[in-house]
């Protein structure tokens, strides 16, 4: 484990993180097969607002992956032969691909399986952790990456966090 960090690396490219995030996206998308909805007079609005949240993910995953182009990779630490990325939506956000992500989860939790919303609040914390190890790794990897993170303080969602 590098001094950057006191997170674990789990595997030597980060392949742990990966595997938990599946894990977590799995039960998120099985919490729809539980049978529990919401009230039938706030199902409606719900469902509007899931629906919008979700899209949002969607676009800003879509317009993270790519910004990184051929240095998209789900794993966290950097492919060798890549350069840091701090235009589109990297400009914004320092992880748009994993708030996108996040706000899938939520909209999808919102919209048709409120269970759902606890795996993705641990998916959120995963991120975090992820997002916090895949840093170090870029501070090591470009040291230029200090003063992009000062210039971009939010970390998953333009202009919330």
């Amino acid at each position: 484990m590098p001094s950057g960090s006191r997170l674990p690396e789990l595997g030597p490219r980060g392949e742990g993180w990966v595997v938990l995030q599946l894990l977590l996206g799995g039960a998120i998308a099985g919490c729809g097969f539980v049978g529990v909805y919401w009230p039938g007079s706030v199902e409606s609005f719900f469902g509007v607002l899931g629906l919008l949240i979700a899209v949002a993910g969607a676009l800003l995953s879509v317009l993270g992956v790519l910004s990184l182009g051929s240095s998209f990779t789900p794993l966290p630490r950097p492919r060798v032969r890549t350069r840091l990325r701090q235009g589109g939506m990297f400009r914004l956000v320092r992880h748009p691909v994993y708030g996108g992500v996040i706000l899938i989860g939520v909209g999808w939790s919102l919209a048709d399986a409120p269970l759902g919303l606890v795996p993705t609040a641990l998916l959120a914390v995963l991120f975090d952790l992820k997002a916090r190890r895949e840093e170090a790794w870029l501070i090591e990897r470009f040291p230029e990456y200090e003063a992009y993170r000062a210039r971009t303080p939010r970390r998953f969602v333009p202009w919330l966090y």
